[in-house]
């Protein structure tokens, strides 16, 4: 940190202002501007910019942060206990669910911040997307009060009080973990005549004793932690008048509202958190936080996990590749990055930047305008503004399917090669595919969406361009193949169906068409899971996306049992593969003329060959684990947990080397294969529709970060 430069203290004495030189990454040298690349515009004001940026030297080059420009170079800094004043703050700060600022330098006239970039958005914005009719589960809001303690904790061991803690600065990191922002930062004005009214419309959030200003401790973030706690499990604040002189009243005087619903756990907490005397408040005792940890609601949080990071959220964000800007608005991702001459910062310049994290969060307009023709949102990278063919050159056809149409494509700034994916809104809705993609599409083995346009009739979604082909054409064409070698391909496979069920994707159309190589190499690498357009999300009866282990409780029993219908139809159709892949034709087709009836009736039977003619060459091994993943209740058939642990998988090293002796007719079993999907797609169950939008964000009234208020 260079140089600080105290103002007069005012008239609590916990308020100074720190001019910051610099700053340097702990282990990194110093920077400068010329060390970074600017990738893209993600927001502008009055007080400046705000870029995407690559760091382009030293031992983080590469790493993607958010640059803030200001032209006053002053961060004003609260700390209570006067003798930590001098302690290098924003060094100290170093947590996992705490934002960091990661370098500070100056130019003449301006400050630069280079800072997390943080994808996820605010936690109320973010979730209130997903949310359908109710509020958050009582396991949600133990899982992110829990994180919300640890970081509170560790700012107050700093002396750092935050005071006004609030939704909108607990941020979402792409794994769904929380991201504290705004530590540390006063956002009151010196002016100490404006003092009394600089509460930024969070006075809700505000304890008694900061309400009243008779001077505060780390106490009154407790109070907050309630406040926080009560909104997500009932909808609503505890204590809201008609305007901010009556809400202020309420906070000072009235009798809280306890509701009946909630746990006879929570019901304690909240009640120990709203003690109007701070020093009966839980947490004020000289234990700290570790009176919350030790109390009831939280019994069943492992803090030690928790700190490691180890718990599953229940929730994560839908985020595509590092540098993906979905979230931002192409009014300035479409622009060219430039760092231009310092301009005059606005009044409340340091209040717009929003402590040390970057997050924009679509306009409500915006919002408006991301409505399909059905009324679901969906993520958008492009819209009107700015049409497909701007940036792309359409080529010719891959595949044409009932709905949408893939065709290869050039970019034309960069020339790559890519293929285009394009849905027609009034025959389906595009949702739950393209967050599926920006989840899971930096699996390496599920196909990576690189951009995303909307037309208004047509949704674009860019992907990488599947050079190698059909998995199992190039299988059956293979002159050796052997079983170590088709055992190599289902792991790959297995694997990665195996972590989709895992997060509570099932698929629902694996057919082998849809599983191809990237490249000509051929090797499992290189293979990738494609069309996610049948695939689903499992959600919680609150409309939240669940994994697996988060459903006991909170998803409806028919949910459950489609999903896990889904999920062995899933494992079915890698039994398909792999019984077509190790004897070159299919089980329950025999060639494209096959009549859907007769393909439906013999998978209704349950009954295909494992024996003789090109079965003779098999493993017994190989025949046990096709039996397994083709059986014909879905009850029995394996998990691909289960697939993974079969002896065939697991000691693939120990298998057979020679050529397979396999009928060498690959166009006949593509026929027969596109039958047998043919004929199943033409008996399944209407699809699900997508949830709907939350009431969550229209009971507040969220407002949204603007392009001028960043």
């Amino acid at each position: 940190m260079g140089e600080e430069e105290l103002n007069p203290q005012t008239e609590e004495g916990n308020i100074k202002e720190i001019a910051i030189t610099y700053h340097v990454k702990e282990g990194h040298e110093k920077a400068d501007p010329s060390q970074f690349e600017l990738l893209k515009v993600l927001g502008q004001g009055s007080f400046g910019k705000v870029f995407l940026v690559k760091k382009i030297s030293g031992s983080d080059a590469k790493q993607l942060y958010a640059m803030k420009v200001l032209k006053k170079a002053t961060l004003k800094v609260r700390d209570r206990v006067r003798t930590k004043m001098e302690r290098d703050i924003l060094v100290e700060v170093n947590h996992p669910f705490i934002v960091k600022l990661h370098y500070a330098f100056q130019t003449e006239g301006k400050l630069y911040l280079i800072l997390d970039f943080l994808r996820g958005g605010d936690l109320f914005t973010r979730l209130s997307k997903e949310v359908s009719k109710v509020m958050f589960t009582e396991d949600d809001v133990k899982f992110y009060l829990a994180e919300l303690a640890l970081a509170l904790d560790h700012l107050h061991s700093l002396g750092i009080i935050y005071r006004d803690l609030k939704p909108e600065n607990i941020l979402l990191d792409e794994e769904g973990h929380i991201k504290l922002t705004d530590f540390g930062l006063s956002k009151e004005s010196i002016d100490h005549e404006k003092k009394a009214y600089s509460f930024c419309g969070t006075v809700e959030y505000m304890a008694p004793e900061v309400v009243n200003r008779r001077g505060h401790t780390q106490s009154a973030d407790w109070w907050s932690f309630g406040v926080l706690m009560f909104e997500m499990l009932t909808g609503t604040l505890p204590f809201q008048g008609k305007d901010r002189k009556e809400t202020m009243t309420m906070i000072l005087k009235a009798k809280l509202g306890m509701p009946q619903f909630l746990s006879p756990e929570a019901q304690s907490l909240l009640r120990m958190l709203f003690k109007r005397n701070p020093a009966n408040r839980l947490g004020a005792g000289p234990d700290g936080v570790e009176e919350i940890k030790r109390h009831t609601f939280f019994a069943t949080i492992d803090w030690n996990k928790l700190y490691r990071r180890e718990i599953n959220p229940p929730f994560k964000p839908a985020t595509g590749r590092p540098e993906d800007t979905f979230y931002f608005d192409p009014e300035f991702t479409a622009k060219t990055p430039k760092d231009s001459p310092g301009i005059p910062p606005s009044a409340n310049a340091h209040q717009l930047f929003r402590g040390f994290s970057f997050v924009a969060i679509a306009s409500d307009d915006e919002n408006q305008a991301m409505q399909t023709s059905g009324g679901h949102s969906i993520v958008q990278l492009h819209r009107n503004s700015i049409q497909f063919t701007d940036g792309y050159e359409v080529k010719q056809d891959i595949g044409v399917g009932s709905y949408s149409v893939c065709k290869r494509c050039i970019h034309k700034t960069t020339n790559m090669e890519y293929a285009v994916k394009i849905i027609d809104k009034s025959k389906r809705d595009p949702t739950e595919e393209i967050e599926i993609l920006l989840r899971y599409g930096q699996h390496p083995n599920i196909i990576t969406l690189k951009d995303v346009y909307d037309d208004g009739k047509y949704v674009y979604l860019v992907t990488e361009l599947m050079k190698g082909g059909e998995l199992l054409d190039k299988i059956l064409r293979q002159k050796f193949f052997s079983e170590r070698e088709a055992s190599a391909v289902l792991l790959t496979i297995t694997k990665t169906v195996e972590y989709l069920h895992a997060q509570g994707v099932v698929h629902r159309d694996l057919k082998p068409s849809n599983i191809l190589y990237v490249d000509e190499s051929g090797n499992p690498e290189s293979i990738r899971i494609c069309d996610f357009g049948f695939a689903k999300q499992l959600r919680a009866e609150n409309g939240l996306l669940m994994t697996p282990c988060y459903t006991a409780n909170f998803v409806a029993p028919e949910v459950l049992k489609r999903q896990g219908y889904d999920v062995a139809c899933d494992i079915w159709s890698l039994g398909v593969l792999l019984y077509t892949m190790l004897t070159g034709y299919t089980p329950f087709a025999n060639g494209p003329d096959d009549t859907p009836e007769e393909i439906l009736a013999r998978i209704g039977s349950g009954k295909f060959s494992l024996s003789g003619g090109y079965w003779n060459s098999v493993s017994e091994t190989a025949k046990d684990l096709v039996w397994k993943m083709l059986h014909v209740d879905p009850h029995q058939r394996l998990t691909a947990a289960q697939v993974l642990r079969h002896p065939w998988i697991v000691h693939c090293d120990q298998l057979p080397q020679y050529q397979l002796n396999r009928q060498d007719a690959p166009h006949l079993v593509k026929g027969a294969m596109a039958a047998t999907y043919s004929a199943l797609n033409r008996n399944q169950s209407p699809v699900l529709e997508p949830v709907g939008r939350s009431t969550l964000a229209q009971r507040r009234g969220v407002k949204k970060i603007t392009s001028t208020a960043l």
